[in-house]
């Protein structure tokens, strides 16, 4: 007989890797930078949220190519999403001086706003399943060029707003010594790591999902979801304690859009007809949900909330958090 905790502590291993490597790939991504010359904001940006996505990246493509798990791969990209979101709450905790969204430069509007068109976008995708408009070319929808395409003119949007804002991200000297050549391969052994993690996380979560008697669509937006931000949540928590607050936040939102791309990919990659067409329309709630947070955030850079409930908690933060759990109650309630 398997011991039934046996899952539940590959689980643990799959996040113990990633929150080893996470970290090991954002140091090493910013050696890289340095060593190339490249403009920090803008590497910040891309290579920061790319780097802490792989374990996304990675697992979705093994959850629809190896694992037949679709609804697994749906729901940790947009798991992730609503996860990185809720980072916030925590941030803003650790943030004890002042609620953090006094800290957040405005221009963060700009990749939030993005964030919001190409995850609600993803959820209009989720809710047209079967209604004749979720159309395809062989087995890839139609939609997803569209997708890549949203995702690119982002990119662009803010590699311009960039080059127009200086100082977004501070600057570090490289380690003394430290070559390129030895950056890349530091920065590779990192990404395998997080690689052979990812690959083997959506076979877990099928283990787990047999074993509980859960679905596939509320471990995948909860459990994977979580275990898969680990990268995002040791990289915010660490840039928030070095005062580098729009480093953090940049991380979040940057990985939010790149979640989005990965569906495409993950489109790209099941053979079995549209991704989106084959999911638990319960992902439309977890989409719709990161849409909401997303907009919290928004009202909350330009709002600017000075004070906490009871000195604990700002209302932005309990209004994030309550997101959230509804959407956590709602994937469990209407999943399969």
């Amino acid at each position: 007989m398997i011991d039934p905790a046996l899952p539940w502590l590959k689980l643990a291993l799959c996040s113990a890797l990633i929150a080893f490597a996470g970290p090991a790939l954002v140091r090493n991504g910013d050696r890289i930078a340095q060593l190339t010359g490249l403009s920090r904001s803008w590497i910040g940006l891309i290579l920061l949220a790319t780097a802490t996505s792989l374990p996304e990246l990675f697992t979705g493509v093994s959850a629809v190519t190896i694992a037949d798990a679709p609804n697994i791969a749906v729901g940790d990209a947009l798991g992730s999403c609503v996860f990185n979101l809720l980072m916030l709450v925590l941030l803003d905790e650790l943030s004890r001086r002042d609620p953090v969204y006094r800290r957040i430069d405005q221009g963060h509007i700009l990749t939030a706003g993005f964030g919001v068109i190409l995850i609600g976008t993803v959820g209009a995708l989720i809710l047209l399943r079967g209604s004749g408009l979720d159309a395809s070319v062989r087995h890839v929808s139609v939609y997803t060029p569209f997708l890549v395409l949203l995702y690119l003119i982002a990119m662009r949007a803010a590699f311009d707003f960039q080059r127009r804002v200086t100082g977004t991200l501070p600057v570090h000297e490289t380690d003394a010594g430290m070559t390129l050549r030895q950056a890349i391969g530091r920065y590779l052994l990192a990404a395998s790591i997080v690689v052979a993690a990812g690959i083997w996380l959506p076979f877990v979560g099928v283990d787990i999902a047999e074993q509980m008697g859960w679905q596939t669509t509320f471990v995948g937006t909860l459990l994977i979801a979580a275990t898969t931000s680990v990268p995002e949540l040791v990289v915010s928590i660490s840039a928030l304690r070095m005062g580098a607050v729009d480093m953090a936040i940049s991380n979040l939102l940057g990985s939010n859009l790149f979640d989005v791309l990965i569906i495409a990919i993950d489109d790209i990659a099941y053979t079995n007809g549209p991704l989106l067409s084959s999911v638990s329309t319960a992902h439309a709630v977890t989409a719709f949900t990161a849409v909401i947070m997303s907009g919290i955030f928004i009202v909350a850079l330009l709002f600017k909330p000075e004070s906490r409930i009871r000195g604990t908690i700002s209302w932005i933060s309990l209004s994030l958090l309550m997101a959230y759990l509804f959407s956590a109650y709602a994937s469990f309630l209407l999943g399969h």
